[in-house]
């Protein structure tokens, strides 16, 4: 989500930073095409409005027009803006000194209430959490089904409701949690497919019942000007506490999303990824800002690789990495470590510049039929082979392509690719000894 807007804006800047000095009339151009960018992107006109209006004045005020760097300073005007329409910093879910800590999930029908129910439960429980699930969507045929079989899927347990008794039934298993030893009690309400009187009443009356320390709306987050206007009538007759963007991963302009913080003042304190039940995250503003204006992500990226890669094992393949002793083994291994942290695109655009090789890689069904040939020709290769591949000849490629059913073709261009990779490697170490690249944390010392 958000690369046309990614990409308009960064065209735009990359204009901008083609210029000596930046003039008022360069600012007015470039805010101009900035305006373009957001309404296309479908975000809302106040919203964007102001926020022209902000990133101009601020422009101005910082003497921009006098400086050598203005085009970076634009950009960081931006981005700060940006940023503030966001909310500014991330804010962390509520948690009750006394257990058990109830979050109510609301929203629309279809916005993904149900399976951000399962997300935020997994990752309650990756912290440490035990939380209970509370199945209340009583009209949605299914809806208890499916939550009770993504409970099975994380080991949480799933309570549901009375049809006839819904805020009384919430409130009481809700009072029972601690116990069956759970700290925390996740209830998914009933959605409509429009908002109306009766589903409003429901819901209030389950806040009234139960009293939770957390009323997060699940906003769709390309539901358009729709996710704007429920957001709205929601924050009318509930006291919302967040907002969960879900859907964040598709491909929509998605641009109204950004609005609803700044149009109904509740903080977005979660956002949903991907499809898995591990792809939820906390939101950061200023994370997502840095997404949007082309800037990677690094913190995302090593808290996921803290989250699935090995410390030691990711250590010891740095020391080969730098020292060029990487192996087919090492490079196989990797290979299984990244599958686990999400699709390699989505990686790479948290890598500062990377964005463009990000967009040349295949996606979906492309991508992990590549991934498993390669990991069919690494399989097929003697652990000799695998630790020296120039061993690797004419008879020995035919039947390395044989086993893993692929061609000849394929298994050259890999071992070619892995020994441009490991070329690499060689200059990259050799720079790091000389101390011409930074250390980064963790890496070792040669």
């Amino acid at each position: 989500m958000f690369e046309q807007l990614s990409d308009r804006l960064n065209s735009t800047f990359e204009r901008l930073r083609g210029r000596p000095r930046v003039s008022e009339g360069d600012l007015d151009e470039a805010l101009r095409d900035v305006r373009v960018a957001l309404l296309e992107a479908d975000v809302n006109l106040k919203v964007v409005r102001q926020l022209i209006a902000t990133v101009r004045e601020r422009a101005l005020g910082e003497r921009v027009l006098e400086s050598i760097t203005g085009a970076q300073q634009v950009v960081k005007i931006v981005h700060d803006a940006i940023v503030e329409m966001l909310g500014g910093t991330a804010t962390p879910l509520a948690r009750a000194e006394r257990p058990p800590t109830v979050v109510v999930l609301a929203g629309l029908q279809g916005s993904g209430k149900t399976t951000t129910a399962a997300k935020l439960a997994n990752m309650l429980r990756k912290q440490g959490r035990k939380p209970l699930l509370i199945a209340a969507d009583v009209y949605r045929p299914a809806a208890i089904d499916q939550l009770v079989t993504l409970g099975k899927q994380l080991g949480v347990p799933v309570r549901a409701v009375d049809p006839s008794r819904v805020a009384s039934d919430v409130a009481t298993i809700a009072a029972s949690a601690p116990l069956e030893g759970r700290d925390t009690v996740i209830v998914d309400t009933a959605g409509r497919l429009h908002i109306d009187e009766s589903m409003m009443s429901e819901i209030a009356e389950v806040v009234a019942a139960v009293k939770p320390h957390e009323v997060l709306l699940v906003v769709d987050a390309m539901a358009g000007q729709d996710a704007v206007d429920s957001a709205s009538a929601f924050h009318a007759r509930l006291p919302l506490t967040g907002l969960v963007l879900a859907k964040a991963d598709g491909d929509a302009r998605g641009g109204a999303s950004l609005s609803v913080r700044a149009v109904t003042g509740v903080p977005l304190k979660l956002i949903g990824t991907g499809e898995k039940l591990d792809a939820l995250e906390v939101f950061h503003p200023d994370r997502l800002a840095q997404r949007i204006l082309g800037m990677g992500d690094i913190l995302t990226l090593v808290e996921r690789a803290q989250e699935h890669v090995d410390q030691k094992t990711a250590e010891e393949q740095a020391r080969k990495f730098l020292e060029a002793q990487f192996t087919l083994d090492d490079f196989y291994s990797q290979l299984q470590q990244v599958k686990k942290m999400g699709p390699l695109g989505d990686l790479l655009k948290m890598i500062p510049g990377m964005g463009a090789m990000a967009k040349q890689l295949p996606e979906g069904p492309e991508a992990e039929r590549q991934m498993r040939q390669i990991e069919a020709i690494i399989s097929s290769m003697t652990r000799g082979e695998r630790a020296d591949p120039t061993v690797i000849n004419g008879s020995r490629r035919k039947r390395i392509a044989a086993g893993s059913g692929t061609t000849v073709s394929d298994v050259n261009q890999l071992l070619k690719q892995f020994a441009e990779m490991r070329k690499l490697m060689k200059q990259f170490g050799s720079m790091a000894k000389s101390g011409r690249l930074p250390r980064m944390p963790g890496m070792p010392r040669l």
